[in-house]
Formats: structure tokens, C-alpha cells, sequence
């Protein structure tokens, strides 16, 4: 069973409003992980990611450790997995917690030292759970270490390339997800810079999930002029070789070959047979292939986010239908009368029929079948009287509000299951139009303080926040399909109505449509306390909570008036 633990650091809102506390999920499991990080060191000289030249190397020695090794009287050291420049990554142990971490290793006199400081500590405050997330960076004992989650159920792309192209619903998701994590850490000034297909890793749950942001490239001493332009390059180049299994230059790297020398970055089209056009294109606009854009009459994307626009603007690519198996083909099976259990005759064979027996024509069969008849109306009369007085004492409950709870010993056999808590795991904002609200807040909804909340922005107009929005909402992930039947969310603001549907969502991410999901119910309240209840329980792993009207919040004293809302102590039931 995986453990997670919650560490709080206060930052400033961008919006200029009160401190916030922003509380970092750190999901993790225990066993033996299979990812490692797998570093390219041939090819990352010639990998035309624009992110700033060769590495030189560090004069700095690696310091003397060893399996088994412990820091902060805590992490112990399992296994090295990589050892490149003066600095070592080990996979690790959490001995307090126990469960599975990452590690990066320099001496505290390292020339990046400072900065592998600074760059964990800015990516371990972003908080946002489509990223691998930083949970310590110290410098201790002439040593300066960075401790990050470990995720033995994903899989790096490299491994996934290493077996064929993606399906193109997969690539789809994966350029999708991607883009949209890394528009998020640019508006927070943030950037990767070490985008390669050993940082993108897919869990078992199928969503893809980034490492290493700004740390990686700290490691190496990879500096950018044009940070959101080298990530958005580099996103093009994942979707290429997800697309082609090539890697668009002309170097091989991380596994794949690269393309002809001399020929220049073609279209991934053109490079092999049957690839989806869009995604193509797609490819071609983030790698800023000006030549190649230009015949399609499309700009380039030189930025995370114009990505992500370009993607909302594309038509859905849905998953593919599951493959139907044809139920086996019918076998009659034919018996003579007063044969059944005997051989079959011979084929060729002749066997009399015997004949059937003549009905019964005496005055007892008669006499039996008035008696029977009888019985059956009298059954008949009685089942439509008892169901006419039930019809009838429901209507005098419904009358008068009372409502009828059974038990177990109620002769009607009726038994009320109680309503069960649901466990939230983990959950992200659902912004299917790019534009969050405080998607760093969203963990604050379900940390059982009601004290800390999500909010959305003030809109002008309202309650209903179409059609300057069609909604704002957070999907929440219960870890496993569980039966939902019900939701209480406490509110921050009252007054004017709030309208909140839930849905059963297909995964965390923002790509996907609300027409691919299952509604559940929906509720409407004008207090502080909305409750949602379902009439029938719906099976499902992601419930999105889709808020779709907001009171007007006058008066508040952070933000002035406006339609707006926010929401915690958010509880799921089934």
C-alpha cells in the first residue's frame, strides 16, 4: 500500500491576495522500482534541444558512499543509478516514512551546488501533483542532497519507445498532459530545460507524469535564453519520436536512431507510414520548423502554453473502441422424447417414435384444473391489493416528508446499505480551456483543515459563469474504482446559488471533454453547505466536482466583490 505524507510551505499568491498554504502531494509506493534514470551522455552533446551547450567536466570528485549508507539519520542508500560529473543519484529508502525515494548527491563545494539548491526548492513550492515531487534538499556534512519521490509503478518513455511507437490516442495524452504541466511551471517562472524521453514517465494508472524540473538541468549546468521556447522544442521533439520512433535530428539518442543526414527535420508523415496528421502537424508547429509550418499555413509554437492552444483547438482524439469478441456460435442440442440419457441411433438408422400421451379427459383433471384456476385469481386479487396499499403509504410519507427507513429484519426484504467514506488519494484542477484558477491549491480541498480552501478568480458576471466560463472544477482520484453515490463540499462563500454537477471522470487530466464522462448528480445551495446526492451509485475511480455558478462574494475582505467561490472539506461517499 503506498504511504504518502503532506509537507506544508507557505508561498505568496500570484494574485497578490493572502499567503497560501501550499501542501505537496507525495504519492509513493514500496518496492523495488523499476525507472531509473537513464542519462545519454554521447548524444546529449550533439542533441539539438537549444538548452545551452556541452557539459564540462566538474573537477569535483563524487563523494565516497556506499549501499547502505544513511543521511539525516533517515534516507538510506540502496542502489546507485547514476554517476555522471561530480554528482550520483541513488534510489533510496525512507526509513521514517518506508517507502522508496530518489536522491541526487554533490559535495556541498560543487560548483552547481548552490544552484541544484535553489532550483529543488523552487520545484518543490510549484506543488503541482503532474510533476515527480522534490521532498527534501539540504546540505549537510559537506554534502548537499536532494530528495525526490520514487514511482516503482511508472514507466519511463524510453522504455515505451524501446517497443514501437505510442498508439495515437497514447500520444495524444502524453503531448496533451505534458504541455499542459509544463505551461503551469512557466507562469510560476519555472522551466525544465532537460526534457528528454528518461524525464516523461506513465504510470499504471495511464497518466504521465514529469522529473527532474529545473533540478536536472541544474545538475548538469544546462542554462537557457529562451527557457519556454527550449521546452517547447523539446515537447515537439517526445511527440516525434512518439509518433515515428525517431528522434528528429540527425544524432541517435536515448535509443532511438536519428533521421538521414542530410535531409533536414521532415514531417513525422513522411517519415512513416499511417501517422495522424494533426499530431503531425503538431510536432512539426512546437519544433519551430519555420519551412515546413509555413506550407500548412500554420505558426509555429514557441511556448508551452500557445501549445496547449493549439491542442484545445485540434478535434478530440478519443481512446480506440475495445476490441468486441463474437460470443461462441450456438449449439443446439436435440433429444427424442423417452430417449433423453440413451445413445443416439445409428446414423442411417430408423427408431419408432413413441406416441404421445393422450390428454387427461377425466372428470378428476377437470375438477384439478378449476381448483388450480381458482388459486391463481385469488393470488392475483390479493398481490394487487398489497401493492395498492403500499402505492398508498408511500404517497401519505411523501405527504407528510417522513421517510421510511428498513433494516435487515423488515419482512419487505428491502435493506439500506449505510453510507461508506470514500478515501481521496490525490487531485488536480480541471481547466479543459487552459486556464486555471490556483491549481497548486487543490490538495487544500481534502486536508481535513477547514481553515485552507481552493478558490476561483472574481468574474464580473454571474451567478451562472457562462459564457465568460463555461465552469471551473477539481477531479479527485479515489485510488481504485469505488461505487460514488454522494458528495458534501463546505463552501466559503453564501448568498447567491452555487451549482456544483459531479462526473465520472476518465483521469486527472484537463484534455479530457465533459462529453466523455458520466454525470453523477448535481446540487444547487445558497448556505455554505452543499450536499449531492445520486439516485444511483456510479462506479468510477475519478469524480470531478464541475462548479458551474458562484454567489457574488461582496465584501470580501482579500479581493474586493465579485461572482467567485471557494471550497474545502470536500468528502466523498458510497
Amino acid at each position: 500500500m503506498a504511504e504518502r505524507s503532506t509537507a506544508a510551505v507557505d508561498v505568496a499568491d500570484s494574485s497578490g491576495d493572502e499567503p497560501l498554504t501550499a501542501k505537496a502531494d507525495q504519492s509513493t509506493a514500496d518496492g523495488v522500482a523499476q525507472n531509473r534514470e537513464r542519462d545519454t551522455d554521447s548524444s546529449e552533446s550533439t542533441e539539438a534541444q537549444g538548452s545551452g551547450g556541452n557539459e564540462s567536466p566538474g573537477r569535483t570528485s563524487p563523494p565516497e558512499l556506499h549501499s547502505g549508507h544513511k543521511l539525516a539519520r533517515r534516507y538510506r542508500l540502496e542502489e546507485c543509478v547514476t554517476r555522471l560529473d561530480g554528482f550520483s543519484s541513488w534510489r533510496a529508502v525512507d526509513e521514517k516514512l518506508r517507502r522508496a525515494v530518489g536522491v541526487h548527491l554533490l559535495p556541498a563545494d560543487h560548483p552547481r551546488a548552490r544552484s541544484v539548491l535553489a532550483a529543488a526548492r523552487s520545484s518543490a513550492l510549484l506543488g503541482d501533483p503532474r510533476f515527480v515531487q522534490v521532498l527534501d534538499a539540504v546540505e549537510e556534512n559537506d554534502l548537499v542532497y536532494v530528495v525526490h519521490e520514487w514511482l516503482p509503478d511508472a514507466t519511463e518513455l524510453t522504455t515505451l519507445l524501446a517497443a514501437g511507437t505510442l498508439e495515437v490516442h497514447e500520444a495524444y495524452q502524453m503531448v496533451s498532459q505534458v504541455s499542459q504541466a509544463m505551461a503551469a511551471a512557466h507562469r510560476e517562472g519555472l522551466a525544465h530545460l532537460k526534457l528528454t524521453p528518461g524525464a516523461v514517465l506513465r504510470t499504471s494508472s495511464g497518466q504521465w507524469r514529469i522529473r527532474g524540473l529545473a533540478v536536472n538541468a541544474a545538475l548538469r549546468g544546462i542554462t537557457s535564453d529562451t527557457p519556454q521556447r527550449t521546452d517547447t522544442e523539446a515537447i515537439g521533439a517526445l511527440l516525434y519520436a512518439t509518433l515515428t520512433q525517431r528522434w528528429p535530428y540527425e544524432d541517435d539518442a536515448y535509443g532511438l536512431s536519428g533521421l538521414p543526414k542530410g535531409v533536414g527535420l521532415i514531417p513525422p508523415d513522411q517519415v512513416r507510414a499511417g501517422v495522424h496528421r494533426g499530431l503531425s502537424e503538431l510536432a512539426m508547429r512546437a519544433l519551430v520548423n519555420d519551412g515546413a509550418t509555413a506550407s500548412r499555413q500554420e505558426p509555429p509554437c514557441t511556448t508551452p502554453e500557445e501549445l496547449v492552444k493549439a491542442i484545445g483547438e485540434m478535434p478530440r482524439i478519443r481512446p480506440p473502441e475495445p476490441a468486441f469478441t463474437a460470443p461462441p456460435e450456438y449449439q443446439r442440442t436435440t433429444y427424442q422424447q423417452g430417449n433423453y440419457g440413451r445413445p443416439a441411433p445409428h446414423p442411417g438408422s430408423t427408431q419408432a417414435m413413441p406416441a404421445p400421451l393422450p390428454p387427461l379427459q377425466t372428470r378428476t383433471g377437470k375438477a384439478l384444473k378449476w381448483a388450480v384456476s381458482a388459486l391463481l385469481i385469488a393470488a392475483l386479487g390479493l398481490g394487487s391489493w398489497q401493492l395498492a396499499d403500499a402505492l398508498m403509504d408511500h404517497g401519505k410519507s411523501d405527504e407528510t416528508g417522513d421517510t421510511q427507513i428498513t433494516d435487515g429484519n423488515d419482512k419487505s426484504g428491502v435493506e439500506t446499505k449505510p453510507a461508506k467514506p470514500l478515501t481521496i488519494q490525490s487531485a488536480a484542477e480541471y481547466f479543459p480551456d487552459g486556464k486555471p484558477q490556483h491549481a497548486n491549491d487543490v490538495g487544500l480541498t481534502y486536508d481535513k483543515d477547514s481553515s485552507t480552501y481552493w478558490r476561483t478568480y472574481s468574474y464580473r458576471g454571474g451567478p451562472k459563469l457562462a459564457p465568460f466560463k463555461e465552469g471551473v472544477g477539481i477531479v479527485y482520484d479515489l485510488g481504485s474504482e469505488k461505487e460514488v453515490s454522494a458528495a458534501s463540499i463546505g463552501l466559503y462563500y453564501a448568498g447567491d446559488h452555487t451549482t456544483a454537477t459531479l462526473y465520472a471522470a476518465n483521469s486527472l487530466s484537463s484534455s479530457q471533454n465533459l462529453t466523455s464522462m458520466t454525470k453523477i448528480a448535481a446540487g444547487t445551495t445558497k448556505t455554505t453547505d452543499l450536499k449531492i446526492s445520486a439516485k444511483k451509485a456510479v462506479k468510477t475511480r475519478y469524480v470531478l466536482v464541475w462548479i458551474t455558478a458562484v454567489p457574488n462574494a461582496a465584501g470580501d475582505q482579500f479581493s474586493g466583490a465579485g461572482y467567485k467561490q471557494a471550497i474545502t472539506d470536500v468528502k466523498f461517499t458510497g
